[in-house]
């Protein structure tokens, strides 16, 4: 009797990435503090769904899936409303309000004897957490989970409450290529060659920076910045120390700093759908008075670098219609490497009930910029 062909196992589905490759059981930024009004609520888009995000007259921040579940209708278009004493959020078609516990408070249609338990209604929460002028909401990989996140919030060290400025930008890309676009080093003096930063006239020079791995992501461990870079010294005079970071899922931050001032610019990558990442930039800063007369010139100049990426985005996107494969080499390259084998790391830790193990490992790397 011959054997049956036997049917191999179905794999386990993954845990910790979407189909679309955005990381779950993640923190993301929704917004700046600004954007949240007290008593006003909007949409955003994260990972593909809707969100509505917003404020109370309290002061409370709340994230909540932005659709009703009634009639599918966005909550983002109601209004807040006060229900036994606590702020809910009103369905413009029929009424129901939500609190920002995500629970069903009220079905206004309902009758005194009708056996429909209004408070088995809910939609998705998303926990929030407000730092320094920055809103950010963790994603579940279960859109049913009502535990505490995995992780703990991004953490940046010590900051003012509220930043210097904030600017916005939008590329269109997934979000891999747009993180690894950022952290590439070798771009900066033909993308961003301009008088005021690495001019050409400064040439390319050997870079020799030491990387060293920190919590889910790397760093370029402290050093001297380039001689090139004259906007350091215009502003702190004198010697400064940078150091630059990423953290999963699309955090990178630089650190500058001297014995009497520190500037950190952070920014932050939120997936809203395949081709669309939201970028945004923040910067805070103490100790360094100049860059307070500074903004007006800093702001426009800092959106104008960011934008200059995001047009290299777009050139990309000429040729990814057409090829998908790209070429990655050493030294340059090993940082796009680098965030690929984090999130394989996440998604099989996820996926096999353990810690992360950060499969990073200190090393020197060396280019021309």
């Amino acid at each position: 009797m011959a054997d049956s062909a036997s049917t191999p196992p179905a794999s386990a589905p993954k845990t910790g990435i979407t189909e679309e490759g955005y990381l779950t059981d993640s923190w993301y930024l929704a917004a700046p503090s600004t954007e949240l009004v007290a008593g006003k609520q909007h949409r955003i888009m994260v990972l593909g769904e809707p969100v509505v995000v917003g404020r109370t007259p309290a002061g409370e921040a709340f994230a909540l899936r932005d659709i009703c579940p009634h009639r599918l209708v966005p909550l983002s278009a109601g209004q807040q409303l006060e229900t036994d004493g606590e702020w809910t959020l009103q369905c413009p078609y029929h009424g129901w309000r939500f609190g920002t516990d995500g629970g069903c408070k009220l079905m206004p249609s309902l009758t005194d004897d009708s056996p429909y338990d209004s408070s088995k209604v809910k939609v998705r929460r998303y926990p929030v957490h407000e730092a320094n002028g920055a809103v950010y909401l963790y994603v579940a990989h279960n859109p049913r989970a009502d535990t505490p996140p995995i992780v703990p919030p991004p953490e940046f060290g010590p900051l003012p409450d509220k930043p210097g400025f904030v600017i916005h930008d939008v590329f269109n890309a997934h979000m891999d290529d747009a993180v690894v676009g950022l952290m590439d080093p070798a771009h900066v003096p033909f993308v961003h060659n301009q008088w005021w930063w690495r001019p050409p006239s400064t040439g390319l020079k050997l870079k020799e920076k030491p990387f060293i791995p920190t919590e889910r992501g790397w760093a370029i461990d402290r050093h001297q910045p380039s001689s090139n870079s004259k906007l350091y010294r215009w502003v702190f005079g004198g010697k400064v120390e940078t150091e630059i970071r990423f953290q999963l899922p699309g955090y990178r931050w630089e650190i500058i700093s001297n014995d009497t001032a520190r500037l950190l610019t952070l920014t932050c990558l939120t997936p809203e759908a395949p081709k669309r990442t939201r970028i945004t930039q923040f910067t805070w800063w103490t100790g360094a008075p100049l860059l307070h007369l500074a903004v007006p010139i800093a702001k426009p100049m800092a959106r104008k670098f960011l934008r200059q990426d995001g047009d290299m985005v777009d050139l990309q996107n000429m040729g990814l219609a057409h090829q998908k494969a790209m070429m990655w080499i050493d030294d340059i390259d090993i940082q796009a490497k680098w965030y690929q084998r984090l999130k394989r790391e996440w998604t099989e830790c996820r996926s096999e009930g353990r810690d992360f193990a950060n499969p990073i490992e200190a090393r020197v790397l060396r280019w021309m910029s």
